[in-house]
């Protein structure tokens, strides 16, 4: 009887031990493992998200809006070339003969710059020292009421109104053709050159082209147009369009720069 009982007792435990292993214990340690897993990489994302947010609002401000007639005679300051004399923003430092601008604004009245820059202003009989050109007949009363506007305004900075860039390394000519552009020749004697602009007071009633026959028959070697740029070309007094003496602004490398740029232009030899 006892021993019927032990070999009962033992198939019972023989049977419960054969039972397999129960996973609820397993999958609980998996799913707390998963949530915390998720937290951290939530915590991770909200964070880095929270710190990169100034930077990426930072990086997309716009500059301050600029009032439309400032901004335009900012452009044209630099297209007139008046940033080559009187320095970017009218700080001045470019030559001792040629005044900064930014007590301008307060000291003169807009009456006063219009007439400046509509006459010019200078020793238009020294070819050492650089004489303002006269731009009445070539900037329109609008341009010279927002170059005037840009002055009273304290000449401030306008994104983009900066002068043309001058390659280096690519040549002289390349160089020049930059220079062109950045110094003003090109609102007088016109794109490659070509002349065209009205000049009515003067005796051949437009400003020459610089790549004509007339042209090359006058001035006939670089020596000759060197020394036209240097001492400009002051025929009179307003509404006759003067070219300013460049003599004391530009270097003699950029001088020769623009040499050669002018002397791409010769017509082709017959």
């Amino acid at each position: 009887m006892a021993a019927g009982r032990f070999a009962e007792t033992l198939r019972s435990v023989s049977t419960s031990s054969r039972k397999p292993p129960s996973l609820l214990p397993v999958l609980g340690a998996v799913v707390l493992l998963l949530i915390a897993v998720a937290a951290l990489i939530g915590f991770g994302a909200g964070h880095y998200t929270r710190a990169g947010a100034p930077a990426t609002t930072a990086s997309i401000v716009s500059p301050a809006p600029v009032d439309p007639k400032v901004a335009a005679g900012a452009h044209a300051f630099v297209q007139f070339a008046c940033a080559q004399c009187h320095g970017m923003n009218g700080q001045g430092g470019v030559s001792p003969a040629v005044p900064a601008l930014t007590s301008a604004g307060r000291t003169l009245t807009v009456a006063q710059l219009t007439q400046i820059i509509n006459h010019g202003l200078g020793e238009s009989a020294n070819p050492t020292k650089p004489y303002m050109p006269v731009w009445g007949a070539v900037i329109s009363k609008r341009q010279v009421a927002e170059l005037v506007a840009y002055i009273r305004a304290g000449l401030p900075t306008v994104p983009d109104a900066t002068p043309v860039a001058v390659p280096s390394g690519q040549g002289a000519a390349v160089a020049g053709a930059a220079l062109y552009v950045r110094d003003g020749c090109i609102n007088c004697h016109g794109p490659n050159g070509l002349g065209g602009v009205p000049n009515p007071q003067s005796p051949d009633k437009t400003i020459p082209p610089l790549s004509g026959a007339d042209f090359r028959h006058q001035f006939d070697t670089d020596a000759k147009i060197i020394d036209v740029i240097r001492s400009g070309s002051v025929i009179g007094r307003a509404p006759i369009v003067s070219m300013p003496h460049w003599g004391t602004i530009l270097t003699d490398r950029q001088i020769a720069q623009l040499v050669a740029y002018i002397d791409s232009l010769a017509p082709p030899a017959h």
